[in-house]
């Protein structure tokens, strides 16, 4: 069994874990799992989670580690940084959305990585962000072991994660996540009704 860790702080952004998610959840060799620093959290939509790790503690193996956005990512906690850090340093799965995107740039966790965010004119007091050759104006980037993605791209970032997971073959990622992103009278049209 894999383990996808879903790193939200308080205030995350509801919208952008959704589809990956649940995508990940429908599958018997995934587990799905919530950590922050506090052990209960409030999306910016007003839903409370009661995640299941706090960061300090959290002893379970990470397949996968997901960093959603909102409006706390400014935050100053070693914990935090050294578990995101060692767990890049080790190549593996990472993504980060959004506001997460801000606190890899800030801390100098972007460093020889393609990657995109939220803009990156909000970057430009960031000391520890060195590459900015390295961006790249788009929704979603995928560069090795890491996914970046700006806070209006969580369908780009879910295909690209699962494509980077090798969750799905990338034809049938790519169709799981179109059903979303064409509607279904569209997605129907191009791939047929997927309840027929």
């Amino acid at each position: 069994m894999k383990n996808a860790i879903f790193v939200m702080l308080e205030d995350y952004a509801d919208w952008e874990y959704g589809y990956l998610a649940s995508q990940l959840n429908k599958s018997v060799a995934w587990n799905v799992k919530t950590c922050s620093t506090t052990k209960l959290v409030a999306s910016i939509g007003g839903f409370e989670t009661r995640v299941n790790y706090l960061i300090d503690e959290l002893a379970e193996p990470c397949d996968l580690l997901v960093l959603i956005g909102g409006n706390s990512w400014k935050i100053k906690n070693e914990p935090l940084k050294k578990f995101i850090a060692t767990h890049l340093a080790a190549n593996k799965p990472t993504a980060a959305i959004c506001g997460a995107v801000d606190y890899l740039a800030e801390n100098g966790l972007l460093l020889h990585y393609k990657h995109t965010g939220n803009a990156q004119y909000l970057w430009h007091d960031f000391k520890e962000y060195t590459n900015q050759t390295e961006f790249i104006p788009v929704q979603a980037v995928h560069d090795r072991n890491l996914v970046t993605a700006n806070g209006t791209a969580a369908l780009e970032f879910t295909n690209l994660v699962l494509k980077m997971i090798h969750f799905l073959p990338n034809s049938e990622a790519d169709k799981a996540t179109d059903l979303y992103k064409l509607g279904f009278y569209k997605y129907c049209d191009k791939y047929g009704n997927p309840f027929a």
